[in-house]
């Protein structure tokens, strides 16, 4: 059973799917349609940056959605593989319900840089951060968060897998946290070098803004199941797609288990469809039994047309 995983923010790189564009027609059409879309050249931005200006969220999420959609209509025309399951990681489900056919790509990408500017803004600059912690159970996390808050906000955002759990909240219990963290069965402990702390409940004003633009689009019942980040399960009823989008600005993001319950419906493969490498490394050490891809280039591409050949 085939899967796409779809990445999330922190994947973008400058000089992404240009040259994915230059050779295949039907990645240049999806940079063209996101440029009209947005009103401003995420093509540009992706293909030559600045790199300062990509990684803004507002960029950053437009930019690695509409580089992934490149990169599935590429292998969608090439290799004739459909995934039977979705997922993406954070911004990645937005891709995934792309995929799916659930949302229109010109409104997911005109969403996510709405949500990416709706987060920005939803905490002003240095009062809100993120932390890596390696090698802590999610109860040990749990109960540092709790310690380190102190009438704070504090809470895991994205259990990753591997023993990989990123918290949110107020920079200043992220700090205590990251002092504290081998206490609470940490290994090691690295401040993100991000601009807000997503996925907590800091990001409620965000969720409020985009829960008003999903009202606007047109939401279908995806072709095949998208395994959610709220959830960790699998969802085939366009009527959910609003709230679980809205959940997903605040709640946190449960890759380790989406991965699990992947390998449970009977997934034996997945490509990582869209830029970095990522999801397929978090894969590796989450679930031996899935054999990952990945595609990102035209010549990942060319080598899953080979296999499929042959």
């Amino acid at each position: 059973m085939l899967a796409f995983l779809f990445p999330g923010q922190g994947s973008q790189h400058v000089g992404m799917g240009q040259a994915l564009a230059d050779r295949h027609p039907a990645a240049r059409a999806v940079f063209e349609q996101a440029d009209q879309a947005l009103g401003y050249s995420i093509a540009r931005l992706c293909f030559e940056g600045p790199e300062e200006e990509l990684k803004l969220t507002a960029n950053a999420q437009p930019g690695i959605l509409t580089c992934s959609v490149a990169a599935l209509r590429v292998i969608e025309r090439e290799t004739g593989l459909r995934p039977e399951v979705v997922a993406g990681h954070s911004l990645g489900e937005f891709s995934a319900l792309v995929c799916a056919g659930a949302l229109a790509f010109e409104d997911a990408v005109r969403l996510v840089h709405l949500r990416g500017g709706f987060m920005q803004e939803a905490v002003p600059a240095g009062e809100g951060a993120m932390a890596a912690l390696m090698g802590a159970t999610p109860q040990q996390v749990e109960e540092l968060c709790r310690e380190a808050a102190q009438g704070q906000v504090l809470s895991p955002a994205n259990f990753n897998g591997a023993g990989q759990i990123v918290i949110a909240g107020h920079a200043a219990a992220v700090d205590r946290a990251v002092g504290q963290a081998k206490q609470f069965g940490a290994k090691r402990a690295v401040r993100l070098p991000v601009s807000a702390p997503f996925h907590c409940s800091l990001m409620e004003p965000a969720a409020a803004r985009l829960g008003a633009e999903l009202d606007r689009v047109e939401l279908s019942d995806p072709r095949v199941p998208v395994v959610t980040n709220v959830e960790a399960a699998p969802n085939g009823d366009g009527a959910r797609i609003r709230d679980l989008l809205f959940r997903q600005v605040t709640a946190p993001v449960r890759w380790e288990e989406t991965m699990l319950r992947l390998a449970e419906m009977g997934v034996d493969r997945a490509v990582e469809v869209g830029p970095g490498k990522v999801l397929a490394g978090l894969a590796r050490r989450i679930v031996k039994t899935i054999a990952v891809d990945n595609a990102e280039t035209a010549e990942q591409i060319e080598l899953l047309k080979q296999a499929e050949e042959n």
